[in-house]
């Protein structure tokens, strides 16, 4: 299923473009973005690796890996980048980065939505789940606030900074799962397939 195009209250997530290079490094490139991932900040070569590599992934068969562009919903600019891959017993990982300028604005919650929606419902996983440095507790808020379970630690998981770091695991099963508000998605293959909010829920980060 490619193209990709998922749209929530707020932002929307695209397949990546040669022209998101200069967005992306602008959150890959900076030191304060990249303080708590798992790599150091990336140079413009390494930036335009990722864009390539990830445009390569979606013409996969069958595709394992949604590296998607973030952007506001109605817009075509690029504020951060998502990431799915899929992994064996109907599970996968999720990851993602935000333009630091759009930090604060419960952005994050919604992106892990959109995500959960992609592998759910499009994708009819059984368990997603994420990994977040110890220290980036502004991470541990937006996955417990979307609706994820602390699973627990992985100990020396990284090396990065010319040290090893643990992380924090997060997963959320199929039944726990509720989307948020008026969610559609679409491919190329597909018509756009309304995704029923939940009244639970707003997806505003409190």
């Amino acid at each position: 299923m490619t193209p990709v195009h998922l749209a929530g209250p707020r932002l929307a997530l695209r397949e990546v473009e040669p022209q998101d290079t200069a967005a992306l490094l602008a959150i890959y490139g900076d030191p304060e973005a990249t303080r708590h991932l798992s790599f150091e900040p990336r140079t413009r070569d390494q930036v335009q690796a990722i864009v390539d590599r990830s445009i390569g992934s979606a013409k996969d068969a069958p595709r394992t890996e949604y590296c998607l562009a973030i952007t506001p919903r109605g817009e075509h600019r690029l504020i951060g980048y998502a990431r799915l891959a899929t992994e064996p017993q109907q599970a996968a990982t999720i990851g993602f980065a935000l333009n630091p300028g759009e930090w604060g604005k419960g952005l994050g919650t919604e992106t892990v939505h959109l995500l959960c929606s992609l592998g759910f419902k499009a994708l009819g996983l059984h368990r997603i789940w994420a990994a977040r440095s110890p220290l980036n507790v502004a991470s541990a808020h937006t996955l417990l606030r979307a609706g994820m379970t602390e699973d627990g630690r992985i100990r020396d998981h990284v090396f990065v900074h010319g040290a090893w770091r643990d992380s924090i695991t997060y997963s959320i099963l199929e039944h726990e799962w509720t989307s948020v508000g008026a969610l559609e998605l679409s491919t190329g293959d597909d018509a756009s397939v309304p995704v029923p909010p939940s009244a639970a829920d707003s997806g505003q980060e409190r």
